[in-house]
């Protein structure tokens, strides 16, 4: 497959960007970042995200509150150090090298509870679709597995993107309800662990030393002396991301994930080895150079960044790849529970097989988003 090269600029147009737009950039993200942090502080973070939230949602309440200040938290953070990344050269090297690693710490540890509180929601629902039940989206968590209990004669699921076969429908029903609770038990857990980790994590002066550097990033931001003192163009580091990006995907099986069905990776994909499927981390390496990207071309461009018209649509397919991989992984690790029922390891397989088939599906999603033209971008 010839290599497609990203050229979001008009270089015969367009002149240089310096190194002033990367301060810019860093100074707004480290002020998002503080005005995150005093939101979060505002809201409290003394009760359990995952209470609060399954409370405030059977009352009709919202708790984004909370939600938001971590989000936007987790947002700027991720910002900060992409472009640390890709703009390195133009950086102190001593204060890019201490701070990157941190903020990565940070941002990881705050967005774990929020991935345990959505795989578990996808995989519910994924129960409620296989076992031919349809429960209301709005449900909290925990009335979820109660429906799941509950399941009836209901026999015609709705349609799914893959071609799976459907299942042994009154196997899958009598396993269904254990395994969702099974579930629910294993990643609320989980998530009130990483809860913990967070309020932890946000009390404790590894934190402090973070925000304190963020708040210094606000006003100084620490170019190098030649970066500061002579005009540089961001531009060719920016094409370096794109190159990297690029490099990626084309190392990427496209030509399989071209077929909306590679039974041979779903065979890969069953394999009863615990340890993360070796064919999901290419894909996951593209999805992270697909961040580093936009990043750095909001630093060249700010709000009036190039849309390039396949990048929203290939971002979202990598996305919902990383959340069926993750999902089956968990699926399979319920799986392996000592002493389960029959029934219940039944349809955590199907689960697994079904979130496998979720990750072909959107690897091919991505394929066919790639390969569009760039036609009507800006």
């Amino acid at each position: 497959m010839a290599q497609q090269h990203l050229d979001p600029t008009d270089p015969t147009t367009a002149g240089p960007v310096t190194a002033d737009a990367l301060a810019d950039y860093l100074r707004a993200q480290a002020t998002e970042f503080l005005r995150a942090l005093r939101l979060h502080r505002e809201t409290g973070t003394g009760a359990s995200t995952a209470t609060t939230t399954t409370a405030s949602t059977a009352m009709g309440s919202s708790p984004e509150g909370p939600v938001d200040a971590a989000r936007a938290l987790r947002h700027a953070a991720r910002r900060i150090t992409g472009t640390l990344h890709t703009f390195r050269p133009l950086l102190d090297p001593t204060w890019s090298e201490n701070m990157q690693p941190e903020l990565a710490w940070l941002s990881g540890t705050l967005a774990r509870e929020h991935a345990y509180s959505a795989r578990l929601e996808r995989l519910l629902l994924a129960l409620h679709r296989l076992s031919g039940s349809t429960p209301f989206p709005t449900q909290p968590v925990g009335a979820a597995t109660a429906a799941l209990r509950t399941a009836s004669g209901n026999t015609t699921p709705p349609p799914v993107p893959h071609p799976s076969a459907p299942p042994d429908r009154s196997n899958l029903t009598v396993g269904a309800a254990k395994a969702g609770a099974l579930l629910e038990r294993q990643l609320t857990l989980a998530r009130t662990r990483s809860h913990s980790a967070s309020l932890q994590a946000l009390g404790s002066s590894r934190f402090h030393a973070v925000a304190d550097n963020v708040a210094v990033l606000a006003s100084e931001v620490p170019l190098t002396p030649a970066a500061a003192h002579t005009p540089t163009d961001l531009r060719p580091l920016a094409t370096a991301t794109d190159e990297r990006l690029c490099d990626a995907v084309a190392a990427l099986p496209l030509l399989t994930a071209g077929h909306p069905y590679n039974a041979e990776a779903l065979i890969h994909g069953l394999s009863p080895d615990p340890a993360p499927h070796p064919q999901d981390a290419p894909w996951h390496h593209v999805r992270l150079l697909l961040r580093l990207r936009r990043y750095a071309h909001e630093v060249l461009e700010g709000d009036e960044a190039h849309v390039d018209v396949r990048m929203p649509a290939a971002g979202a397919a990598l996305n919902r790849h990383r959340d069926a991989s993750e999902a089956a992984a968990a699926a399979a690790a319920a799986a392996r529970t000592p002493r389960i029922a029959p029934a219940t390891a039944y349809a955590l397989g199907v689960l697994h097989a079904d979130q496998r088939h979720e990750v072909e599906a959107a690897r091919f999603a991505f394929q066919q988003s790639w390969e569009r033209k760039t036609v009507g971008t800006r």
